[in-house]
């Protein structure tokens, strides 16, 4: 008889909130990428879980990890470093095994041309399918681990879990992104807007339409300046084009995990 729990949420109960909260949302929106064949996005989101993930196990195994929203120098040193922990440290997945799947998740991203130019291959639907199932036998390990189930009564759980989600973003065919929910300030959507776009620079232009701003002037001066001050994005003059920095991608991760909905 299975025990393992009925929802990911219960079955990740005892990781602390703070990272749960992260790594539910970005382990949802890996599988809602490769769910709409958005390859490119599904590497990009499959790192970013990877960096979730590292920072749990840090965390479980030293009691500190690098904060989120400071960048993470190398990834590789840092799984390296678990490593080579003392076995007393901790459990050997977090130590060994799963450090070595995230390693292997991240080069993968990188070195198949996941969210921008330069990677040795063109990413596909294996490379995304492999990034995927790497993130579910993570997530399933860290269940394991911290219910005390089997394996594959963690990889049930998962397995029941609706892939399908409610989308944030709507990309129109021949039109600009649209986020669905309405009730989000400009301010709001363009974060959420910016977090789709896999680390991209986006043209001003295009966020303008997307948010459905009536002025240029208002727009840069009420919704992208407030945003550049606070270190959420940086806007090039120059290029005119607006990216995300590593604080604005974590706000943009708490204003989707009170949105996404699983249908």
């Amino acid at each position: 008889m299975s025990t393992a729990p009925n929802s990911l949420e219960a079955a990740l109960a005892s990781v602390p909130a703070d990272f749960r909260g992260r790594m539910i949302d970005r382990y949802r929106a890996v599988k809602s990428a490769y769910i709409e064949r958005q390859f490119d996005a599904c590497g990009v989101r499959a790192g970013r879980l990877c960096e979730v993930i590292l920072r749990l196990l840090q965390h479980e195994l030293t009691g500190k990890s690098i904060p989120f929203g400071t960048k993470i120098a190398n990834l590789t040193d840092e799984c390296i470093r678990l490593e080579k922990l003392p076995a007393s440290t901790g459990h050997e997945s977090y130590r060994v095994l799963i450090p070595r799947a995230l390693n292997f998740a991240y080069t993968l991203r990188n070195k198949r041309d996941f969210g921008h130019e330069g990677g040795d291959v063109e990413a596909n639907e294996i490379d995304a399918a492999t990034a995927v199932r790497l993130m579910d036998w993570c997530i399933s390990e860290i269940v394991r681990v911290t219910q005390a189930v089997p394996l594959e009564d963690a990889q049930a759980l998962l397995d029941t879990i609706a892939e399908r989600q409610v989308p944030l973003v709507w990309a129109v065919p021949g039109g600009p992104k649209i986020v669905l929910d309405s009730s989000l300030t400009h301010a709001q959507q363009l974060l959420v807007l910016l977090d789709s776009e896999t680390d991209t620079a986006v043209p001003i232009e295009d966020l303008f339409d997307s948010v459905g701003a009536k002025r240029m002037d208002h727009f840069k001066a009420r919704v992208i300046k407030p945003l550049q001050d606070r270190r959420l994005i940086r806007y090039d003059e120059e290029t005119r084009t607006v990216i995300l920095s590593p604080k604005g991608a974590a706000e943009a991760d708490e204003i989707a995990a009170k949105l996404r909905k699983v249908v």
